[in-house]
C-alpha cells in the first residue's frame, strides 16, 4: 500500500502537477487547512490607524479589513519623503522559529504573506488616481517609488529566507488588478512597467527555493499571462464567474495552478446548494485535472461577503466530493463543531 502523502506533499504536488492524492485545502475558518502562515509584520497599524509604510486606514461598520484614506505623500515627485520600514526592525524571530518548527513537525506546507507586494501600495501611497495617472505623466518619479516598494519587499524575502531556509516553502502576496470588467491599464503599459519589477521580486523569491503566491481581484483574464511570465506559481482568483470559468480553464489549465473557491460574489451569498455544487463542478472540469494545478481555498472574512460558516459547510462538502471523484480520496473530515 503507498505511503499517505503528508500536506506537504499534497501541496508540492498540486502545484508542480504530480497527482497530489487529494485536494489540497486551505480552509483554516474550519479548522482544516494544509498549509502554514509564517508571520512576519509586514502589515501592522498603529493606534493612529497608520501602517508601516503611514498610510491612514478607515474602516465602516462592515466587517472588513477597511481602505486606505490617508496618502502620506501628494504624488510620485514626492517619493524621496518616504519613509521606507526597514523589516529586519519589525520581525519577531522566536515568533517565527516556533512556528516554523510547529509546520515542520506537522509536515506542513509554510508561506510567509508579504501584503500589497507592488501596485496597491503604489496606490496606498499616492492615491489610486495619481497612482495611475503618474504612470504616463510622471514616469522616472512612478519609477523611483515602484523600486523602493520592490527592494523593501525583497528585503522581507531575504530575511526570511536567512531565517527559514528550505523550511520556507513559498510567499503569497496581494496585488489587485481588476475591476468587474477590466484591467486598470493595458496589458502594454503593465508588461513594460510592472512585468520586469514583478521579476525581480519573484526572483529573488525563486532564489531561497520559494512558491510563489499572488492574489488578484477583478476581471484579470490577461494579468494572469503576465503572472506566469514573471514567474508566478500559484494565482488566487475568488470571483471565478467573473473571470469566465471555461475561458480561464482553455487559456490556463496546466499552466499554473489556480487556488480558488465557489465565487465569492455570484455563489456564496447566495447560500444556495445547487450554486455551490455547479461551481465545483465547472472548476473541477475547467480547472483541475489528475495531476494536479488546483488549491481549494477559504475566503478570509465570511461575514464581509455575508457567508455564514454552514455554507462554507456545504461548499467543503461538494468540493470533498470532487476531490474524491477526481482522485480517490475526499477532503479530510471536518472535525464536530
Amino acid at each position: 500500500m503507498a505511503q499517505k502523502q503528508t500536506s506537504l506533499e499534497i501541496v508540492k504536488r498540486a502545484i508542480r502537477m504530480e497527482s497530489p492524492e487529494r485536494l489540497p485545502v486551505k480552509m483554516a475558518s474550519l479548522g482544516i487547512d494544509d498549509t502554514v502562515t509564517i508571520p512576519h509584520k509586514s502589515f501592522w497599524r498603529g493606534e493612529d490607524g497608520r501602517d508601516e509604510w503611514g498610510c491612514g486606514w478607515e474602516q465602516t461598520d462592515v466587517s472588513n479589513m477597511g481602505q486606505v484614506k490617508g496618502h502620506p505623500l501628494a504624488d510620485y515627485n514626492e517619493h524621496e519623503r518616504l519613509q521606507v520600514p526597514d523589516y529586519s526592525a519589525l520581525l519577531d524571530r522566536e515568533k517565527v522559529r516556533e512556528i516554523l518548527l510547529k509546520s515542520e513537525n506537522e509536515r506542513k506546507y509554510a508561506c510567509c504573506p508579504i501584503f500589497m507586494i507592488l501596485f496597491e501600495r503604489m496606490q496606498a501611497l499616492v492615491g489610486f488616481e495619481n497612482a495611475l495617472m503618474g504612470l504616463i505623466a510622471d514616469r522616472e518619479n512612478a519609477e523611483a517609488l515602484a523600486d523602493k516598494v520592490a527592494d523593501a519587499h525583497i528585503q522581507i524575502v531575504r530575511i526570511m529566507q536567512e531565517l527559514c531556509g528550505d523550511k520556507l516553502h513559498a510567499f503569497s502576496m496581494t496585488d489587485d488588478w481588476g475591476t468587474q470588467q477590466a484591467a486598470y491599464i493595458s496589458m502594454d503599459l503593465w508588461r513594460d512597467f510592472f512585468l520586469p519589477r514583478y521579476r525581480r521580486i519573484f526572483d529573488a523569491m525563486h532564489e531561497g527555493g520559494q512558491d510563489v503566491w499572488v492574489h488578484s481581484c477583478g476581471k484579470v483574464n490577461e494579468i494572469v499571462e503576465g503572472y506566469i511570465e514573471s514567474g508566478v506559481n500559484v494565482v488566487n482568483l475568488q470571483q471565478p464567474r467573473a473571470l469566465g470559468i471555461g475561458e480561464m480553464g482553455r487559456r490556463y489549465h496546466g499552466r499554473i495552478a489556480f487556488e480558488s473557491l465557489a465565487d465569492i460574489q455570484a455563489t456564496l451569498p447566495k447560500a444556495d446548494r445547487n450554486l455551490i455544487r455547479k461551481d465545483a463542478r465547472d472548476l473541477a472540469a475547467n480547472w483541475m485535472s489528475r495531476k494536479g494545478g488546483f488549491i481549494f481555498s477559504d475566503y478570509g472574512n465570511g461575514e464581509a461577503i455575508g457567508v455564514p460558516l454552514k455554507i462554507k459547510h456545504i461548499m467543503y462538502e461538494e468540493f470533498s466530493n470532487v476531490s474524491e471523484e477526481l482522485y480517490g480520496l475526499p477532503l479530510p473530515e471536518l472535525k464536530p463543531d
